[in-house]
Formats: structure tokens, C-alpha cells, sequence
């Protein structure tokens, strides 16, 4: 056997808020555990270097387990931090309480006249071995902690995000206020005339979109052929015209990679000069489009395909709300044409489902605030046939793009020269724990050595339509899914049931499509793409997934800042919940109309000593033999709201 204990391993780290380190060296064994005296001044996801040291038993399941050493910190994941400073009178510290949930240990702020009780930005400067602390310098000062308007820029800036642009970035887009509708038509004129751009603005076009965006992305236009076949034009806004290599918008867009939404504003990828007005695809103004146009026949099968630069006219801007009023009552503009593509969307969308895409379709929760930031409430979004038409088209565009860039790759004998959306076949662990507890549920899942097929997922989701448990079984299903990333390496895409899949549809707010774009101009006018440029895309592909990541979390929490403020008045409340899940620490319960979510701790179910019985998802009284498990009803009442921890706490009032 060969000695491993010099061997080292490199990736990223898992670490728990009680500082416990978790590092994955191969799949299919288990994690190292890397105890907190281990962890060599490593924070959550950095990238470290690790060692094996041996073994233990775990005080919990009694079980031996392998035990590593952090060697060194390879690469930070983190060098800013957002929290909150309070004083330390024991130790004459002053110190940084943080927003950072995973981050295991505060910061020691180091400065003078450091102003308490406000919440700052510092930059993390080291940590000594010899010291319990790690120490950081104040970088910027966010405003009272507690404030609406603190709180939304402070869980941006914790991600990595600013709502403001560098002078750089500033100066270009002045100079394209002026210059830039002059700009649009004179490539409109040239373009036309030379053949490189077709001219679709004679041709019914309209977006359909929120009703709150401000950015308008992409438009559809629809026309009957001469031979009775549908021609549907999928029109992109031609980001890449504007924002080209080398500029200081560009470098910026690479850096932020994606626009961030949170629950009151937009902190956006470009400047607005583009997102909201030329890129932005206005109604009643030519503007500059990347195409991908279709020929369909009676069965919404693809006759023929054009990829390309067009010019493009809105007619329209439709909310989703009025284009599905105008497709509800028969009367209306364009209603033959918001028929026509309701009608075939749908085709598209039954042939993606029979070939093994998975119908999730859990409504989003949306915060409704007043002028103040004061939440005032709660609904679920609706999803009307007008944003599933929307969807079905952009799937075609993105499938269809991935398909033809691939190809052009592969006559060229490029590799790693596309950046796919993929999405990889589920975890077969994740998938065998899912079987296990939808069987507690009462439900069964076909699965084959961890493996499971897109028609069974769906067969189980159509089998819960409408039942008590329907948002928690899909959510589950959910969490045990692969996460989508870029990535220039194809797998396809699991959930789509694509082999070929990418993001062209969204350039004003993410990366990738951008480039994608650009990819797309190389392919089909031969506009430059550099060797150095295609190097670069692995790299960029891992950036953009990472910040998606960021952003994602940025406006998950600050949804559930909102709720948790929205509850705040609420204490001593009664509501109807779910159990959505089970620890050795208590019952975590969610509220059915607000999507609240909360805890009732072990201590608080009543008198008794529970046992946690992990296999069947559930504590059972020692005593009572009493027994609470996931999926169950119940009654609760709330009995404390934590704002700015954004959690909250619940009292079992009865099981339903």
C-alpha cells in the first residue's frame, strides 16, 4: 500500500458556524474532518491545502473518522466583511459582529474613533496564529445598523456588489449618452445595406416582461409564411455592440458578471445608459438585435433556423398580466399573434416534457414594501401562460444557439471554446436520500443505484399537485438536484432533458450571454474572436457561476429580511405551519401563505426528553413517545422575530 501521509490535497472548505471544517478529497469517500484547533485561520470556502492526521471517533454517532490539518490558506474567497461594530469591554476590543452567517469567529477592528453601532465594511488584513481573533481595518461605513436603507446596501456589499460604477466605467457612459442613438441607427443603415444585419422591423415584434422591469432584454416576433409555416423571431438586445474588449464597461461587466435583484432595487450589471435605454429593447425605437429566428411547422418542429445581427422595431411593451388578459378575453392587440405563439409554445413544452425536462413550477414569494422599505406584504407570485410562452421560447433560442456553436467548434477542432448552462445528472447519495424520505412521506421514487430519470421526478410531482405537502416535497426534490453552472465543458443539461444548453437570452444582465454573443457574431460574421479570448472562458465561466452564487444569496436574504420584519409585529401569534425539517436541535416549520420560515427548538415541544430518530425524519418522545416528522401539519405560535439575524423562533401550539 502506497504511504500517503505526505500526500496533500487542494480545494475549498466547508466550515461550520461552530468551527468545524469539512474537506471533500475524493467522492466517494467521506469528508475529512478538520477539527477548529485545525483549521489554520481558514474561513468558510476559502480554497486551502490540506493533510491527513489520522483518526477519531466521533462523539456523536460513535463512529471513526478521518481527521485532516489545513496547511495553508491557498487562495481567500473573502477579504471584505459586513457586520456590525460593538464593543468587547472585556477585552478593550473593538469588535465586528457579521452579517456572514457561516463565518465561525468575529473580527477584531483595528483604528481609531471606530463608531459603534453602525454597520461598516472592513477589509481583513491577517490573522495570527497565536490569537484567537482574526483583524481588519474599516474600509467604509454603511450607516445605522437596523435602517432599511443600511440593510439593503450592506447585504449587497457582503456579496461583493456595489450599486455604484467606477469614474472609468462613468466616463463611457456620458459620452454614449450622447453619441449612442447616432451610433444605433448608422449601424442600422450599415448593416442593412451590407447584408450582415436583416431587417425585421416591418415584422410584428413585442416583449413581454414584469411588470416592474425596467430592462428589456428580449422580444418575439411572429408572422405566417407563404407556405403556412410559422416564422417566430427570438430578438436579443445586441449588448455586445456597445460594451466591447477592452473597455473599462466591459471589465467592470466581466468583474460583476451578473446583475443582482434584490427586494427594493436592481444593482445592475452596465450602466443605465445601456440596461434601460439603448441596450433596452423600447417600444416604438429601432434597436440592435442578435436573432435567432425559427421556421416551425404545424407541429412546432423547426423547419429551418437563422442565426444573426437584425434590426428590430417594438410595436409593444406587454406586461405578462396583459398579455394573458388579451389571450383570457379573445380581444386586444396582436391577439392572433399572442394565439399563435401560446400555441406553440405549448407544443415545444410537451415534446421538452416527454423527453425527460422536469416540470418544477414552485411560485416565488414577492415582498411588497411602501415608500419607507416597510414591508406591507406577502404574495406568491402567479404564473400566467404568458410567462411559460416566454420561457419555451428562450429555452428554443438557448438549446438552439448551444447546438450551432457547438458545431462550429467542432469544424474548427477548437476545444473549451463554448460556455455551456449545464446542469449534471443528481448526486446518486442525494437521490437514495431523497428516495428515503418521500418513503416516509408515503411515496416512492424509481430509482436504479442512485439514479433517477426526468419522467419519474415528474410522474412524483404531478402525484402531489394539490396535496398538503406539495411545496415541501418539491422543494426537496429540488435540493437534491445538481446546481446549473457555466462551465466550457458539456455534460448537458439534466433538468432540461438538453444535450446542448446555454444562456444567450439575458446580455444586459449576465456575463456569459454576453460572451455568447459574441461567440455567435464569430460564428456567423466572422466578427474577431482571439485565441487569448477563447483561453480566457473557462476561467470566466467559474467566475460567473461563483458570482451568481453571491447574488443569489444577496436576494434570498434580502427576502427573508423582509419577512422576518414582516412577522416582527406578529409575536404572540397564532398560525397553521409545516414541519420542513428535522435536527437533533428542534423542528424547522414554515407558514403556508408567507413561506415564513422559523424554529422550534428541542427544549420548547413540552415536557419530555425527545430523541432524534434521523432515518425516519423525525423526534420521538422518550416518554410520551409522542412523535413529530417532517411534512407534518401543525399550529404554532410565534414568540420572537430577530430582524437583523433575520430568524425566527416558534412554540408548538398543537399537531394538526
Amino acid at each position: 500500500m502506497a504511504d500517503t501521509k505526505d500526500v496533500t490535497y487542494e480545494g475549498p472548505i466547508t466550515i461550520t458556524r461552530t468551527g468545524k471544517g469539512f474537506f471533500t478529497y475524493d467522492p466517494d469517500q467521506d469528508d475529512l474532518f478538520i477539527p477548529g484547533e485545525n483549521l489554520g485561520g481558514a474561513f468558510p470556502t476559502d480554497v486551502v491545502r490540506v493533510k491527513k492526521e489520522g483518526f477519531e471517533v466521533d462523539p456523536r454517532t460513535r463512529k471513526k473518522r478521518e481527521i485532516g490539518r489545513v496547511l495553508e490558506v491557498v487562495t481567500r474567497t473573502r477579504e471584505t466583511f459586513v457586520g456590525t461594530l460593538v464593543e468587547n469591554k472585556e477585552e478593550n476590543l473593538t469588535m465586528l459582529a457579521l452579517d456572514w452567517k457561516k463565518m465561525y469567529v468575529p473580527f477584531v477592528v483595528k483604528g481609531e474613533s471606530l463608531p459603534i453601532g453602525q454597520k461598516v465594511l472592513i477589509r481583513f488584513q491577517g490573522w495570527a496564529g497565536n490569537q484567537p481573533y482574526p483583524w481588519g481595518t474599516l474600509e467604509e461605513i454603511i450607516g445605522p445598523a437596523g435602517e432599511h436603507e443600511t440593510e439593503m446596501r450592506a447585504l449587497a456589499l457582503s456579496q461583493g456588489f456595489r450599486s455604484d460604477f467606477p469614474p472609468g466605467v462613468m466616463n463611457e457612459a456620458k459620452v454614449l449618452e450622447t453619441t449612442g442613438k447616432d451610433l444605433i441607427d448608422k449601424d442600422a443603415a450599415e448593416g442593412i445595406a451590407s447584408g450582415r444585419r436583416k431587417d425585421f422591423r416591418d415584422v410584428t415584434t413585442f416583449t413581454i416582461d414584469p411588470f416592474d422591469a425596467k430592462d428589456f432584454d428580449d422580444a418575439l416576433s411572429v408572422q405566417t409564411l407563404p407556405n403556412g409555416n410559422v416564422e417566430v423571431g427570438v430578438h436579443i438586445a445586441d449588448v455586445s455592440f456597445f460594451v466591447r474588449p477592452g473597455t473599462s464597461i466591459d471589465a467592470e461587466a466581466r468583474k460583476r458578471a451578473t446583475s443582482v435583484y434584490l427586494v427594493d432595487r436592481t444593482i445592475p450589471m452596465l450602466p443605465h445608459v445601456l440596461s434601460t435605454n439603448l441596450c433596452s429593447l423600447n417600444p416604438n425605437e429601432d434597436r440592435l438585435a442578435v436573432s435567432a429566428v425559427f421556421e416551425l411547422n404545424s407541429n412546432a418542429e423547426i423547419v429551418n433556423r437563422w442565426f444573426g445581427e437584425t434590426v428590430i422595431h417594438s410595436d409593444r411593451r406587454f406586461t405578462y398580466e396583459d398579455a394573458q388578459d388579451v389571450i383570457d378575453k379573445q380581444s386586444g392587440d396582436f391577439m392572433e399573434e399572442l394565439n399563435t405563439l401560446k400555441k406553440y409554445a405549448f407544443k415545444i413544452r410537451d415534446r421538452r416534457v416527454a423527453s425527460g425536462a422536469i416540470a418544477f413550477d414552485t411560485p416565488e414569494v414577492k415582498v411588497r414594501l411602501d415608500e419607507n422599505g416597510k414591508p406591507v406584504a406577502i404574495d406568491l407570485k402567479e404564473r400566467h401562460d404568458t410567462n411559460l410562452l416566454i420561457e419555451d421560447f428562450m429555452l428554443l433560442a438557448n438549446e438552439n444557439v448551444a447546438e450551432m456553436l457547438t458545431s462550429v467548434a467542432k469544424k474548427a477542432g477548437l476545444t473549451n471554446s463554448v460556455i455551456y448552462r449545464t446542469h449534471d445528472l443528481p448526486d446518486a447519495e442525494r437521490i437514495e436520500t431523497l428516495s428515503q424520505f418521500l418513503k416516509v412521506m408515503g411515496y416512492d421514487l424509481e430509482t436504479h443505484a442512485g439514479h433517477v430519470k426526468g419522467s419519474d421526478i415528474n410522474a412524483l410531482l404531478k402525484q402531489v399537485e394539490g396535496k398538503p405537502e406539495e411545496y415541501l416535497i418539491k422543494t426537496a426534490t429540488l435540493r437534491s438536484m445538481a446546481k446549473a453552472v457555466y462551465t466550457t465543458k458539456n455534460v448537458g443539461h439534466f433538468g432540461l432533458a438538453f444535450e446542448f444548453y446555454t444562456h444567450f437570452t439575458s446580455p444586459i444582465r449576465r456575463y456569459p450571454d454576453l460572451l455568447i454573443h459574441r461567440l455567435l457574431k464569430h460564428a456567423t460574421d466572422g466578427e474577431p474572436f482571439t485565441k487569448n479570448q477563447i483561453a480566457e472562458l473557462p476561467e470566466l465561466a467559474t467566475h460567473s457561476s461563483e458570482r451568481e452564487v453571491s447574488a443569489t444569496e444577496a436576494e434570498r436574504d434580502s427576502i427573508k429580511l423582509k419577512i422576518v420584519e414582516f412577522m416582527a409585529d406578529k409575536v404572540g401569534e397564532e398560525f397553521d405551519a409545516v414541519i420542513s425539517g428535522v435536527s437533533d436541535r428542534g423542528l424547522y416549520v414554515e407558514l403556508g401563505l408567507t413561506r415564513a420560515e422559523g424554529m422550534i427548538r428541542i427544549r420548547d415541544l413540552g415536557d419530555d426528553y425527545f430523541i432524534y430518530d434521523e432515518k425516519h425524519y423525525r423526534i420521538v418522545g422518550e416518554r410520551t413517545k409522542k412523535s413529530y416528522a417532517l411534512g407534518d401539519p401543525i399550529r404554532v405560535k410565534l414568540t420572537e422575530a430577530r430582524v437583523l439575524e433575520r430568524e425566527l423562533d416558534f412554540a408548538l401550539v398543537e399537531a394538526k
